[in-house]
């Protein structure tokens, strides 16, 4: 797929497997996601999507296979994986912020700490970043005081603040209020368009139409399509994926 000349893929995973016990969660699992493409992940619960994602930054291990982020394979441990984690950002269901610092200091945190940004300059960007997800004036608040959508907003931004090659989303949006919904997937979309390489799990169908490039969509710990959200929705090639989007289409 990529030539001698050609830039690595973001992300690279070769024959992945991952097991939970007895439990083959990740079957043979081959994918590459190229610099700046928006790759959606679709598939029902228990289908392996979001051990997918937490596979790419080596928060849960694999069994076997190779995983590369930018050329380079996944460190299993100690500071090189600490410095590759922080050219992947992650933002999850539950918002994960320090509940005992501000927003800012929640997005400053990681720049300081691991990129030994000066603080200063740490916080300028913070406060860019929070500018740009829509919620600067809520900086000096405290997580409590915000809402999900708004807290959600910040995490985005303090994963932003690391500088990330890559951003990947587990379904970033599951634990929100419906009508908060639309403005976590609105910063989403509008990273997507300014070529922000991204691998997002999520059941907003209408985010996977409009936002990706690719839509992947999994069953049984198995990748089953891989195709353009056009021929992903309107034509699907398998059962499976035509019996998932009538469960979830007619809703």
């Amino acid at each position: 797929m990529t030539g001698s000349n050609a830039a690595p893929p973001m992300i690279r995973m070769e024959s992945v497997d991952k097991f939970f016990g007895p439990l083959h969660v990740l079957k043979d699992i081959t994918l590459e996601v190229p610099k700046g493409q928006v790759v959606v992940v679709l598939g029902p619960s228990g289908s392996g999507k979001s051990t997918l994602c937490r596979a790419i930054n080596r928060l849960e291990p694999i069994n076997s296979g190779t995983i590369e982020v930018d050329g380079r394979p996944l460190p299993a441990e100690g500071k090189e994986l600490a410095r590759l984690r922080a050219e992947v950002g992650m933002v999850f269901q539950s918002f994960n912020l320090f509940a005992h610092k501000t927003i800012l200091d929640n997005v400053t945190l990681g720049p300081i700490k691991v990129r030994k940004q000066p603080a200063a300059e740490a916080r300028k960007t913070a406060l860019e970043l929070l500018e740009r997800v829509g919620i600067a004036n809520q900086a000096q608040k405290y997580p409590a005081q915000l809402s999900g959508g708004q807290q959600q907003r910040a995490a985005i931004a303090r994963a932003l603040a690391m500088r990330p090659k890559v951003m990947l989303f587990d379904e970033p949006t599951s634990a929100l209020d419906p009508e908060m919904v639309q403005e976590v997937l609105d910063v989403m979309t509008t990273l997507a368009k300014e070529g922000m390489t991204m691998l997002v799990v999520t059941h907003e169908m209408g985010f996977a139409r409009q936002a990706a490039d690719r839509v992947i969509f999994m069953a049984d710990g198995e990748v089953v399509e891989d195709s353009t959200p056009d021929s992903f929705f309107s034509a699907p090639k398998s059962g499976r994926a035509k019996d998932f989007l009538g469960k979830i289409l007619t809703h």
